[in-house]
């Protein structure tokens, strides 16, 4: 039996690992979860599931037929992420934003598993991260499906043996748009994703290219990987998850329709596989495509190169600032190509070099710059 503790449980990863454990009730039991403000969702899957410990947004919380754990808000991430009772834990992080990076560390400290759907957390502390899992002998294995590919990818395989790591990317919902069409895009617009159905910040990042390089961030933590080794490339049909290209100029590639059942239950059951009910690919008629990604087109590839070469705390202002800015958007306060002006201007700061790269300035200024650009544009 594998105990699983779910982050985001009402979200759309949380709600799909959901499904994986309704289908293998003998395999994983849920123990914690923590919830949004859906109140009514909420209440229907912590009766289904009966976990001993939720965590709410707020105190106003539904009326439940039994008596878990109940706590509330940062701190209640924190106390689902600690509790610990049994041996095979697994937390599936699939938080979005800062918030997910120190219920992870609590979870290490703990000795769980991490399944990681939280893309900031590697993205802002990655070092930091790798030290802790190996400080507390666990291990953390990525949901995220472009990750899921390369790892299956890489299994069996010598480091030193690969060329390059190749990151798809869909394009987002503008991909077909030039950057003199997206000066009046709407948020409607924005969030109406070709190929995969998710949560609105990532979506807003896949317009904006900022998940593709959040995930070349990710990817050089994950797998131990230069940067420049990691090349991201435009797949409309995103079938074709992502690829690894070896120095014998061999190419190995994960395929799969758009469902996120399968890297989730990759994450779960690592490094076996397990039938999911996913739909299964007819490769009868594919008609693959691949381009490249410019970074004219998506500055924002070229942004996340500036920050690579500063290091340290400069990951944390990259993604503050984007939180800050998707926030923005999506409460209609900036417009589309704002985001990438808000981050361009941040990260060019030299005010952030001399700070040190630890986890309490990083929460500290990320805490600060997304306070700060909330006020300065929201007003």
């Amino acid at each position: 039996m594998k105990y699983l503790y779910i982050l985001g449980a009402s979200g759309s990863i949380g709600t799909q690992t959901l499904d994986i454990v309704r289908n293998n009730p003998n395999e994983f039991k849920v123990v914690g979860m923590t919830v949004g403000r859906n109140l009514e969702k909420a209440k229907s899957i912590i009766e289904e599931f009966k976990p001993e410990i939720v965590s709410f947004r707020t105190n106003d919380i539904p009326e439940l037929s039994y008596k878990p754990i109940i706590v509330f808000g940062d701190e209640g991430l924190d106390e689902v992420a600690k509790y610990s009772k049994y041996d095979n834990e697994i937390l599936v992080n699939s938080l979005v934003g800062i918030s997910g990076l120190k219920p992870t560390v609590e979870a290490i400290k703990v000795k769980k598993i991490i399944a990681l759907a939280n893309k900031e957390t590697l993205v802002v502390a990655g070092d930091l991260i790798k030290d802790l899992i190996k400080k507390y002998n666990t291990k953390l294995v990525p949901i995220d499906s472009e990750h899921s590919a390369i790892l299956e990818c890489l299994t069996g395989e010598k480091k030193e043996q690969v060329k390059k790591l190749i990151i798809t990317a869909s394009g987002g919902s503008f991909r077909d748009k030039k950057r003199e069409e997206l000066k009046n895009v709407t948020v409607n617009d924005a969030l109406k994703h070709p190929n995969w159905s998710m949560g609105s910040k990532i979506t807003i990042d896949s317009a904006t290219m900022m998940n593709k390089g959040f995930e070349i961030i990710e990817a050089h933590h994950l797998f131990d990987m230069p940067y420049d080794k990691i090349m991201p490339i435009l797949h409309k049909e995103s079938i074709v998850h992502s690829m690894v290209e070896f120095n014998d100029g061999s190419i190995k590639a994960e395929l799969g329709y758009t469902d996120m059942h399968r890297p989730i239950a990759y994450a779960l059951r690592y490094p076996d596989h397990m039938n999911c009910e996913s739909k299964y690919l007819d490769l009868f008629g594919l008609n693959l495509h691949f381009e490249e990604l410019s970074e004219e087109r998506y500055p924002t590839l070229k942004y996340t190169k500036m920050v690579c070469e500063k290091g340290g705390i400069y990951y944390a202002v990259l993604n503050a600032s984007n939180e800050a800015a998707v926030k923005l958007f999506l409460d209609q306060k900036i417009k589309f190509l704002d985001i990438e002006k808000i981050i361009y201007e941040e990260i060019s700061k030299d005010e952030y070099k001399n700070i040190a790269y630890n986890l309490d300035n990083i929460l500290n200024i990320s805490k600060e710059i997304i306070n700060k650009l909330l006020k300065k544009y929201g007003d």
